[in-house]
């Protein structure tokens, strides 16, 4: 039988608890469903108003992945869904997780979180910026810690502050909040930044996607600023062979960043971390630390 948890009023039924997610480190759906528990203090805040895709692998890394936009068959109804009209879906509807239950939820179906750059309440009006910086073997996190530092400066030259995390995966993520602009007008200069820095850089720095171009350099990759587009959110887990997690970091560790394992981050160490660091990426939220797009 399906164990049933109460959460916060709510009755949720938590299955397979037992079950090895990540073979690699033994973690199973329970400790996922802990971790979330544990961070979900700092990681609510990134999530509330932003309509969420998911990516789901309930056999773990090395079963099926699959992307979902729609809410889950079986959402319960008292989870929030919001429209989200897309060109082949008018009728289209996102889910919301904007409390503690919801969370368990939706993380009792094994999923990545991943979050647009805007609010449900003003659909491509962007409150933040985002570079997601992607090495190319045999280039690593150490190179795109060297984009990210010139990143922050020539940022910093046009008034705005930039924040940084690790994407979970290989590279690293940096975020900068705004006085709200539209997605299309954010995005121009994403690129214009992205194709600057590969001027200044062009032995370490690619703007294209293009993967004949990309080995040994860092792709800058601005596209995810379009509206239709979303980026993993600060604190979830990722599909990996071990439970990484999306850590945001300071600007000090990325300085000091020569070696690879300094910035992967896992399941075990975000709850040492919250309590040394609390939320690193806090003035994202904050609107009196919104910059003014130029």
């Amino acid at each position: 039988m399906t164990p049933i948890t109460e959460v916060e009023g709510r009755r949720l039924p938590l299955s397979n608890l037992e079950k090895v997610i990540h073979p690699a480190t033994g973690t199973t759906k329970g400790e996922i469903l802990h971790y979330y528990a544990t961070v979900a203090p700092c990681l609510l805040p990134h999530l509330r108003g932003r309509p969420l895709s998911f990516l789901r692998y309930p056999d773990g890394p090395d079963g099926q992945l699959f992307f979902t936009k729609n809410p889950p068959p079986g959402t319960p109804s008292w989870v929030k869904t919001v429209s989200v009209p897309r060109s082949e879906e008018k009728d289209a509807r996102q889910v919301l997780v904007e409390d503690l239950p919801s969370l368990m939820w939706a993380a009792n179906l094994v999923v990545e979180f991943h979050t647009p750059q805007w609010t449900a309440d003003a659909p491509a009006l962007a409150d933040r910026l985002v570079l997601d910086l992607d090495p190319g073997p045999p280039a690593t996190v150490v190179e795109c810690c060297r984009v990210a530092l010139r990143l922050r400066e020539r940022l910093a030259a046009d008034g705005l502050e930039a924040y940084a995390k690790t994407s979970g995966s290989k590279g690293l993520h940096l975020y900068v909040p705004l006085e709200p602009a539209p997605s299309e007008r954010v995005q121009a200069y994403a690129k214009q930044l992205a194709v600057e820095t590969e001027a200044e850089l062009p032995s370490l720095v690619v703007h294209r996607m293009t993967k004949a171009l990309r080995p040994g350099k860092v792709f800058v990759d601005h596209s995810q600023n379009n509206a239709a587009k979303t980026t993993a959110a600060p604190y979830t887990l990722r599909a990996r062979r071990e439970p990484a997690a999306s850590a945001p970091v300071t600007w000090e560790e990325v300085e000091a960043c020569e070696d690879p394992g300094l910035l992967a981050f896992g399941l075990t160490d975000m709850g040492p971390r919250i309590q040394d660091h609390g939320d690193l990426l806090a003035p994202l939220l904050d609107p009196d630390r919104a910059g003014r797009l130029p």
